[in-house]
């Protein structure tokens, strides 16, 4: 296996009804950037140098989103503070899972959408690297 990969970015896509509702959210209460705007049918928006996320119209969103979009952060407490108080409610405080060797919570989102904010303590985790 080689150390990198032929892809230079990711996108991923989730859908709304409203997307004003939806980008309000992302950049209000996420603090994520809006780098595109598609005509007003998809924002995407920067989560981490190379990495984006897309909220978009064209599609209806499913009833129960099956995927759960995961934030990873060195300060998990920070950022679940930070979030908290601009009005995120998590489904419970920060808290170690023993089985994946993260430290993580979680909190509903864009159409009931699940997000993460985690840190994996795993030291075989790939450190992160800035875009080149």
């Amino acid at each position: 296996m080689t150390d990198t990969s032929p892809f230079a970015q990711q996108v991923a896509f989730i859908y709304t009804r409203d997307l004003n509702k939806a980008s309000a959210f992302l950049t209000h209460k996420l603090g994520l950037r809006l780098v595109l705007d598609q005509g007003g049918l998809c924002h995407i928006y920067q989560v981490a140098p190379g990495a984006f996320l897309g909220v978009c119209t064209n599609r209806e969103p499913p009833p129960e989103p099956g995927v759960t979009y995961s934030f990873v952060t060195p300060d998990v407490d920070g950022l679940y503070e930070t979030l908290k108080a601009r009005g995120v409610e998590f489904e419970a405080a920060p808290r170690l899972s023993e089985r994946f060797n993260v430290y993580s919570c979680f909190f509903r989102g864009i159409e009931n959408y699940r997000f993460e904010i985690q840190e994996f303590r795993d030291p075989t985790w790939p450190a992160a690297t800035a875009a080149t």
